[in-house]
């Protein structure tokens, strides 16, 4: 692991955002510490803002009428450059990626490039039956499954994502446990991601996860492989909440005081490389959503002969507080909410 003193004049963030206290840029140069590179070994896909869902909490601002939406062409284009990049596992995201009618293109050309792909899901839309098919596609290739299940409460998942959504995923959940995922032995990955609904940090990860074994068996008979909790990122959707809320200066304190340097050895831009629906390259999901790309300059996946170098540094900006606060935020391989 590499954290290279700030070089000379590098200008590698983002302006300070208000309501922080020290930007995040300060609190690394006063402990001679900036964000760079080290092998990049994840190629994260978001296909489009386009979703079932209108979360409180998302970061993009996901929903039904957003037209952003990763095109066939740009698709064999991430294919092409997942081909050459030497990655080993690929990351679909969204908005709701199973809403993007080129997602089995996308699945099927990674597939056959990539020992690994990942398909970040909200659970409702996998349920719908016109993308039945899709399920046998996943467990096809062997996909591994990353879906978002916020707690165990169906009035706080509701409140979160809408009305009737906990019981839809507890049905997707069953739906995916009969074809094997998250069964032991299986070889299909199921894994869950738990966001706090409120302006809060999570609990610790260990026991949420057996928690939530412990209740999904008992209450519904399903099994997984791993739950990730993570903290909620203070942009988008997520934000204007929290300031309607009156929590904003609050939430922003908490993640702020709470930096971890030694967090800073597994965040995931470390060694994820992000492209957009229109193919152009980000440092992570959340710098797509402030529109912040990589190197500073919008660069298209076609324009690259493999992915950044080692020693490259990383764009920041102050909501990177959130991937070093506490625990930190990419146990896992680097999974972020769906």
């Amino acid at each position: 692991m590499e954290l290279a003193v700030n070089p000379p004049g590098e200008k590698a963030s983002a302006p300070p955002e208000q309501g922080w206290g020290v930007p995040f840029r300060e609190t690394l140069s006063e402990k001679g510490l900036a964000l760079v590179r080290d092998e990049t070994f994840t190629l994260q896909i978001n296909v489009g803002r386009l979703c079932n869902q209108t979360c409180r909490h998302c970061h993009l601002e996901a929903g039904p009428y957003r037209g952003e939406i990763m095109t066939e062409e740009t698709v064999n284009q991430v294919i092409a450059f997942a081909g050459r990049g030497g990655f080993s596992t690929a990351d679909i995201t969204g908005g709701a990626p199973e809403m993007n009618s080129n997602l089995s293109l996308l699945i099927e050309g990674l597939s056959y490039r990539l020992p690994r792909v990942m398909l970040r899901c909200n659970l409702t839309a996998l349920s719908d039956p016109n993308r039945s098919r899709l399920i046998g596609l996943i467990k096809e290739h062997r996909v591994v499954v990353v879906a978002s299940f916020p707690s165990l409460q169906p009035g706080q998942t509701d409140a979160q994502r809408g009305k009737g959504v906990f019981q839809q995923s507890i049905q997707t959940l069953h739906r995916l446990n009969a074809v094997g995922y998250g069964r032991m032995g299986s070889g299909l990955e199921l894994n869950l991601v738990s966001n706090p609904s409120g302006a809060f940090l999570p609990p610790s990860q260990d026991a949420a996860e057996k928690r939530f074994r412990q209740e999904l068996e008992k209450r519904w008979g399903i099994s997984f492989n791993h739950l990730f909790a993570f903290a909620n990122v203070p942009l988008g959707r997520y934000r204007r909440w929290l300031e309607k809320s009156g929590n904003l200066g609050r939430y922003l304190e908490k993640l702020a005081s709470t930096f971890n340097p030694a967090n800073l050895t597994g965040v995931m831009c470390r060694t994820l490389i992000s492209v957009s629906w229109e193919g152009f390259l980000y440092d992570c999901d959340f710098n797509l959503a402030l529109d912040l790309p990589f190197s500073g300059r919008k660069v298209h996946v076609s324009e690259m002969d493999g992915p950044p170098c080692p020693g490259t540094p990383i764009l920041t900006a102050d909501h990177c507080y959130t991937c070093t606060a506490g625990r930190g935020f990419t146990c896992g391989g680097g999974a972020i909410c769906a």
